[in-house]
């Protein structure tokens, strides 16, 4: 990845940040936006003992969809041994990550500089 950005979905922007990897989600997030973003998502979470963080900051809408997509990264990235962290300050969001219980097994965070300056000692989400 190597510090490009790599857009090969409109609903997700993949690059490097402080040498973690960073899903930037854009849009609407639904079924189909979901169908769209799987093989992005997949590739990006495939390798072994990444440091991810999920970026919901540019998102508008937000369904059951998007909720089992961040459960799929969260999943491939700890089989890994990695980490991952959340970013998300959209109130609906938040709400659906609180009601759902997902907020508490990624609980989010409010801005990118906090999730990329956590340590795996910190966040608690390695192998998790």
């Amino acid at each position: 990845m190597g510090g490009s950005s790599r857009p090969l979905s409109p609903h997700l922007r993949v690059h490097e940040d402080r040498g973690h990897t960073v899903l930037e989600f854009h849009g609407e997030i639904d079924i189909l936006a979901s169908l769209d973003i799987i093989p992005v998502l997949d590739a990006a979470t495939g390798r072994p003992a990444a440091d991810v963080v999920l970026d919901l900051r540019n998102i508008e809408f937000f369904d059951c969809s998007g909720l089992r997509l961040l459960h799929r990264a969260r999943r491939r990235v700890l089989a890994r041994g990695g980490q991952v962290h959340l970013v998300c300050t959209h109130p609906l969001t938040l709400r659906i990550l609180r009601v759902t219980e997902l907020a508490g097994v990624m609980p989010p965070l409010a801005s990118m500089d906090e999730a990329l300056g956590h340590s795996s000692a910190a966040s608690g989400l390695r192998g998790r």
